[in-house]
């Protein structure tokens, strides 16, 4: 379905699998609701729609789960990918790591909490969005992964704890 006019996807129970880039870069996608039968989403399923806000888990979904349109793994441990559409998101305390690429792209987002119970920000966490003016990160992160900030141009204020030992080539 690659750059599809399509504004909105149920997908039926029968499907156990989302492959990679399988609805990359369709533009007019604004909702997904994932059946419990998905056990399994590809890389950049969903990368590039840019005007994407809610992504809808069936409860019974035993690896995934959604909170505020937000894909999670199931038990909201892992941020897996946040909608494009997004402005605001308050990350959830339940979250201890931000997979990599989670908000890549996300040019709309302009603040984003990120609660003392996360660990890590994945490689390319937050990506190119632009309109992100500042983060701070929480006294719990132990590592962040390599571009993880990378071409956040409207980046003006960062707060790094100590409890950082790891940073990653080219995160900023």
């Amino acid at each position: 379905f690659q750059c599809s006019a399509l504004t909105s996807v149920t997908i039926p129970n029968v499907v156990t699998s989302i492959g990679d880039a399988a609805f990359c870069h369709c533009s007019g996608l604004t909702s997904v609701t994932i059946p419990a039968s998905v056990t399994s989403i590809g890389k950049s399923a969903f990368g590039g729609c840019s005007k994407l806000e809610n992504i809808y888990v069936d409860p019974a979904n035993v690896e995934f789960s959604s909170i505020d349109g937000i894909l999670y793994n199931n038990d909201a441990s892992t941020l897996l990918f946040c909608p494009k559409g997004k402005t605001n998101v308050t990350i959830p305390n339940s979250v201890t790591s931000i997979r990599g690429s989670a908000f890549e792209g996300c040019y709309r987002l302009t603040s984003v909490t990120i609660p003392n119970s996360v660990t890590y920000i994945g490689e390319r966490a937050f990506l190119s969005c632009s309109a992100l003016t500042s983060v701070t990160i929480p006294n719990s992160v132990t590592s962040i992964g390599r571009n993880a900030f990378q071409f956040c141009s409207g980046l003006t204020s960062v707060s790094i704890p100590n409890s950082v030992t790891a940073i990653g080539e080219y995160v900023f």
